[in-house]
């Protein structure tokens, strides 16, 4: 079947999920079980049968039921594309993405064109840039300027990773913490080194964009983040090169299958990125890969809860082969619980939805989706999304 209409899809908001595998995303799975849903919030989730009288009926067959995925960290546009991307977005199971960069102005107007149904798409956590090459008295202003929007998120504020961040660039970012802080804003700082990391986290930062990929954390620095109860959001297959996919590729990208190191978007490593990472002898070493996955073990395992580390892309490349390339490097150093915590409660922690979004419980927004497949057994069953509700509403159904 295809994707609903938007007047179809406006309607059905009581409805009951039957017979499905449900991936709760705490680590709990119920064999077969219902969801009930009244007014886009969940009001049960059982094992078996449940009463599902006035409500649309939804017979999962088997199917598996998780949370809509959340990325805390990616790059959307409201551009002549926005309608296309918010859909593949939906196709692969994303119902709740922050805007992690780009103008406010921007952001909002691409969140208001879904909120008000000019096209379906996930549902858009807007951020608005701060750059650090200000006072710290004209930050504090922007911080100001933005929540005057209401912008609960700064976009990605980008610290130099080596050597480290300069006292120009703390001072100015510590202006932004305090303000922030008073006006209710999320900061959500760019660093890609350990040091840059911890320069961060002892501004008062606790969103962290990417695990480091120039260099390896050590203990102490992932107990950092664990002591402060800071998050970081993932993006760690950066460096990882394409090679081979389930998922396809757009018509319109040309991805050759021919078993080579390949970027995002299916052309060879650009220069400005693999130039970073040379040797002596001015080879490209490609370490990123490396250095994300041993880093984001580390960081995770600082920390019993297990709440350190948020899933995010910050891709632009389409949005199932994004999903594929990123599972794939999780699936190394993380089992498939690990995997569904961090790509819901986890990821909705980071984006300071966690008591609305993450999980199928009691009281939750009633973000779920359908795959055809069980999740619990790698992550290729991840990439089978049949049927997407966001707060109850059917949105994608391709049953």
């Amino acid at each position: 079947m295809a994707a609903l209409s938007l007047a179809t899809a406006a309607t059905a908001q009581d409805v009951a999920i039957t017979n499905a595998r449900i991936i709760v995303g705490s680590g709990q799975v119920i064999d077969s079980g219902t969801i009930v849903v009244r007014g886009g919030r969940i009001v049960s989730v059982t094992a078996g049968a449940a009463s599902t009288t006035g409500l649309r009926v939804i017979d999962a067959k088997g199917m598996s039921a998780m949370p809509g995925f959340v990325d805390s960290h990616k790059h959307v546009s409201n551009g002549e594309n926005a309608a296309g991307q918010a859909r593949l977005l939906l196709e692969a199971g994303y119902t709740t993405v922050l805007a992690g960069g780009g103008q406010a102005d921007t952001n909002i107007a691409l969140r208001d064109r879904i909120d008000k149904g000019e096209f379906i798409g996930p549902r858009i956590i807007p951020s608005g840039q701060i750059n650090l090459r200000q006072t710290p008295a004209e930050a504090r202003a922007a911080v100001q300027a933005l929540a005057a929007k209401g912008i609960k998120h700064t976009g990605e504020i980008a610290l130099t990773p080596e050597p480290g961040p300069t006292p120009a660039e703390i001072d100015v970012l510590k202006a932004i913490v305090d303000e922030a802080r008073k006006a209710g804003v999320q900061v959500n700082v760019h660093a890609v080194s350990s040091p840059a990391m911890v320069a961060a986290i002892d501004a008062g930062v606790t969103r962290l964009v990417h695990i480091p990929n120039k260099d390896f954390t050590t203990y102490d620095q992932a107990e950092r983040v664990a002591q402060t109860g800071s998050i970081v959001a993932g993006a760690i297959a950066f460096g990882a090169p394409y090679i081979d996919r389930l998922s396809p590729a757009p018509a319109q990208v040309q991805w050759p299958r021919d078993n080579s190191t390949r970027f995002r978007d299916g052309k060879p490593w650009p220069e400005t990125i693999s130039g970073a990472n040379r040797d002596a002898k001015g080879r490209a070493v490609g370490t990123e890969g490396g250095y994300s996955l041993v880093n984001a073990r580390r960081i995770w395992d600082a920390d019993t809860t297990r709440q350190l580390i948020s899933y995010s892309t910050d891709q632009n490349a389409t949005d199932l082969v994004v999903l594929e390339h990123e599972l794939k490097s999780y699936s190394v150093m993380f089992s498939m619980s690990d995997i569904h915590r961090i790509i819901g409660p986890n990821a909705a922690r980071y984006v300071g939805m966690a008591d609305q979004i993450g999980t199928l419980e009691t009281g939750k927004l009633a973000d779920i989706i359908l795959l055809d497949g069980d999740p619990t057994l790698n992550i290729y069953e991840m990439l089978k999304t049949k049927l997407v509700l966001k707060e109850g509403r059917v949105v994608i159904d391709k049953r």
